[in-house]
């Protein structure tokens, strides 16, 4: 829980301890408290307030490359764009009610346990193939050449594979995807992007191109990024 309010702080609380499937492990009256907190510790979701003081919770969002489950708690239907846009779980406003947050708390905790089978599954595959994987679409395991891929884009609970013929929807995360794809020819470069270093073209400020897609950069990526291009 991330809110400078102690009293919104107490209900999330409460809500928090009549739901059954969730725990409150921390909370933090600031986004600068909780992004020392998100870095050294691993959390299931995310109840953050947006206005704060000194950085809101969208600032907070996007300094995390790799972000758990994140429902935004505001008073204001203001942020419901940008709220899309960081492809959070919910949106909830204040005064906070029971029910609502126990239909966001549902819909964290399908998402989760879709995640882990998907990864559970993943597991299984035969690995340490450094050509192709296979990755399920539609309840079918499709094989996927490396050579082919020339991004990957994180859209809310699933990955797209874009090829040089198709784009594939599939349920994945992030760092799955960094975890199974070969790291000499893949490398992250924004918290919604993976590319193929073989398929890029230029790149310039704080984009590069990659066919006819200009992808962003992050700031935490750019260093890695630049180390890892062969430049006169």
């Amino acid at each position: 829980m991330v809110d400078d309010d102690p009293m919104s702080v107490q209900i999330v609380r409460t809500c928090i301890g009549n739901t059954p499937f969730l725990e409150a492990s921390a909370a933090c009256s600031s986004a600068i408290e909780a992004t020392e907190l998100l870095r050294t510790q691993a959390f299931d979701v995310l109840f953050l307030d947006v206005e704060m003081p000194l950085m809101s919770g969208l600032d907070l969002l996007r300094t995390l490359p790799d972000p758990p489950q994140v429902v935004l708690i505001t008073s204001s239907q203001s942020y419901a764009v940008q709220a899309f846009e960081f492809a959070v779980a919910d949106y909830l406003l204040k005064p906070l009610s029971y029910p609502r947050f126990l239909q966001a708390a549902q819909k964290v905790l399908e998402t989760i346990t879709s995640q882990r089978a998907a990864l559970s599954e993943a597991d299984q595959l035969p690995t340490g193939n450094t050509e192709f994987t296979f990755v399920k679409v539609d309840n079918k395991l499709v094989r996927v050449d490396f050579a082919d891929v020339l991004y990957v884009e994180a859209l809310g609970d699933y990955v797209h594979l874009v090829t040089s013929r198709s784009k594939l929807i599939v349920y994945s995360t992030m760092r799955a995807i960094e975890e199974k794809f070969p790291p000499q020819r893949f490398v992250r470069v924004h918290r919604s992007f993976i590319i193929n270093l073989d398929y890029m073209q230029a790149l310039e400020d704080n984009s590069l191109l990659i066919k006819d897609k200009y992808i962003p950069i992050g700031q935490t990526y750019l260093r890695g990024l630049l180390q890892r291009l062969n430049k006169l």
